[in-house]
């Protein structure tokens, strides 16, 4: 029997476009998040990359000034009462536009802002920008001069002896949690954190103290300590334990973070906390940070980690300008 070559060549065509199409279905398409994270952890953007040295004291910079490009985050009038000399005033959401416009000589970034905890949510932004060698002024103004102290009325011990500090064994972390929806119509793995970082300078993503002790259950509450620590002053009731470090993509750390809750990181101070609500609101989850940390908590149980305020007689105060 003689074959008919136009059927072979029929056939051929259409088995190969059954393979063709095989192929396109079998292909996977990254979500948005998938796309972010894989391009951060490529980048350098991890969280354990991000958060690592963050902050400077108020010792390391004065008569150092000129070493760094200082911006005062802070309402323009108050600082018109007194900065850092040097410092240039901006606007918390404008401060990537800052530092593109006025660090012409591309000094290492420092932000200052009433505490440490505004001025901790802005240094994520720059880093996921490409300052990665941005840092917090530690305490912020507070430990610059006493007049601009907005840290010693924050200070409380309201959760000692509260029904909702305990002392139980970290409840078991949950597992293989689903991966945040990111809203984009994005596909680059740099254009979508570029968005996220907007979503970061959008504002200060902070909760008082009072509101998580009172109903901790209304939130998937993360304890940002060593379990040493954990074990000897207890802690929120519910509250997972997660040591600094963990929290990474690399290591599928996000797995344990509900995407359906609000997710109220804490530390000592807030400011630590505040850069892990910024990382984790750049990948799409629902975060918050518990201000003030421990210290707005159990401060008079707190044998370290506390704010010690400057003298009222503005003898420690540091030099300002006007």
């Amino acid at each position: 029997m003689k074959l008919d070559w136009r059927l072979v060549l029929v056939l051929v065509l259409s088995l190969g476009l059954m393979v063709s199409c095989e192929d396109t279905d079998d292909e996977e398409t990254l979500t948005a998040f998938e796309t972010l994270t894989e391009y951060m952890v490529d980048n350098s953007y991890d969280a354990d990359a991000v958060i690592a040295g963050w902050n400077i004291p108020a010792a390391d910079v004065t008569g150092n000034e000129a070493n760094y490009f200082i911006v005062d985050i802070r309402d323009a009038d108050t600082y018109d009462l007194g900065h850092i000399p040097t410092a240039v005033n901006s606007a918390y959401g404008n401060i990537l536009t800052t530092v593109e416009t006025y660090n012409t000589t591309d000094l290492p970034v420092v932000v200052a802002c009433f505490s440490g905890q505004s001025a901790a949510h802005a240094v994520v932004a720059l880093r996921l920008s490409g300052y990665t060698d941005a840092k917090s002024l530690l305490f912020g103004m507070s430990s610059w001069a006493y007049q601009f102290d907005s840290w010693t009325g924050s200070i409380s011990s309201h959760a000692v002896d509260h029904a909702n500090w305990s002392t139980d064994a970290p409840p078991a972390m949950l597992a293989g949690m689903d991966d945040p929806v990111i809203d984009t119509d994005l596909t680059d793995g740099a254009a979508i954190l570029a968005e996220r970082v907007d979503a970061i300078l959008e504002g200060f993503k902070g909760i008082a103290s009072v509101d998580v002790i009172d109903a901790p259950e209304n939130y998937q509450v993360l304890n940002y300590w060593e379990l040493t620590d954990w074990n000897y002053y207890g802690h929120i009731a519910g509250a997972y334990q997660v040591a600094p470090g963990t929290l990474t993509i690399a290591n599928d750390g996000l797995e344990i973070l509900d995407p359906t809750q609000t997710i109220v990181t804490y530390c000592w101070t807030g400011q630590t906390s505040s850069m892990m609500t910024a990382w984790l609101t750049a990948l799409g989850y629902d975060a918050k940070s518990l201000k003030n940390g421990a210290n707005s908590m159990i401060y008079s149980a707190l044998e370290a980690h506390t704010w010690v305020a400057l003298s009222d007689d503005s003898s420690d105060d540091l030099p300002m300008e006007p």
